[in-house]
């Protein structure tokens, strides 16, 4: 009998996933039969959700199993390979990378600060390219070893993979006081694009979601930056976005994952470069 579990026997990294959306669609990964292994700047949290996730749905079937964290700076170059190298040494393989890790930050255009900038794009735009540039590379050479021809895609055979990046309703369009997030998250829509064109003939899956307001962590952040700006209360904010969504309020983590566990299996075969909203009704496109 065929397994239900659409990502049975697959290998996950996922990026930032110490808690937010990445730790959301970990949990949600697990429960649909991945081996996890989560990267996070935060080395003790990505080990306290990887516990978590054995307690829950253990990898194998076997308690302690499959899932792991470890300590990622996607800004640096060896730590992006040992991560990878960690995945293939514990599972043999890389199925599919979730681009999550991302910083915030905001300012009037007239205080931007090339230190901003620079952090800024280091990790949503560089981290990310340099990421999914690791992946691709171990998911080409497992196509090769495999099959003998690289990839799935154009007549291909070999196994590839998915690589699913986390853009923004940000991307979508500018926002006061947001320029420098704004343009690192239309740079991932563009990312995802250029190389999803470029790795499908590898039978690589490259696609990006674009959430809008999500309740978490990261929003009590921007909360608090906004209301240093724009003069208001704590929570003031987060209100006020929430009540503009056409949905009438923010998303929760778990209602971004579903996506990103359609995007990493069999069914989105044939999606290439693409990028999905899930902002309840915030932007059309």
């Amino acid at each position: 009998m065929a397994n239900p579990k659409p990502l049975a026997g697959k290998t996950a990294l996922i990026t930032g996933a110490a808690r937010g959306i990445g730790k959301a669609i970990a949990a949600r990964y697990a429960q649909e039969g991945a081996h996890v292994v989560i990267g996070d700047l935060n080395g003790d949290g990505a080990a306290a959700t990887a516990a978590a996730l054995d307690d829950g749905h253990p990898s194998d079937g076997q308690p302690g199993g499959g899932h792991s964290g470890i300590a990622l700076d996607v800004t640096r170059q060896d730590s992006i390979d040992a991560a990878i190298a960690h995945v293939v040494a514990r599972h043999g393989r890389l199925d599919i990378l979730v681009n999550n890790a991302g910083i915030f930050d905001l300012a009037p255009t007239v205080e931007i600060t090339r230190d901003s900038y620079r952090r800024v794009f280091a990790v949503n735009v560089e981290g990310l390219l340099f990421t999914l540039q690791a992946a691709a590379r171990q998911m080409i050479a497992q196509g090769k070893d495999g099959e003998g021809q690289g990839g799935k895609g154009k007549g291909g055979k070999g196994k590839g993979g998915k690589i699913i990046n986390f853009a923004s309703q940000a991307g979508r369009r500018g926002e006061a006081l947001v320029a420098v997030y704004c343009a690192s998250k239309a740079a991932v829509i563009s990312i995802t694009q250029s190389t999803g064109l470029d790795l499908i003939k590898y039978g690589i899956n490259v696609n990006a979601i674009a959430p809008g307001v999500v309740d978490n962590e990261h929003w009590d952040d921007v909360d608090r930056r906004f209301a240093q700006y724009e003069h208001l209360q704590p929570g003031e904010k987060k209100r006020m976005v929430g009540a503009a969504v056409p949905f009438g309020r923010m998303a929760r983590p778990e209602e971004i994952a579903g996506l990103a566990v359609f995007l990493a299996s069999p069914d989105a075969d044939y999606i290439v470069a693409q990028t999905y909203n899930i902002d309840g009704g915030n932007w059309m496109s």
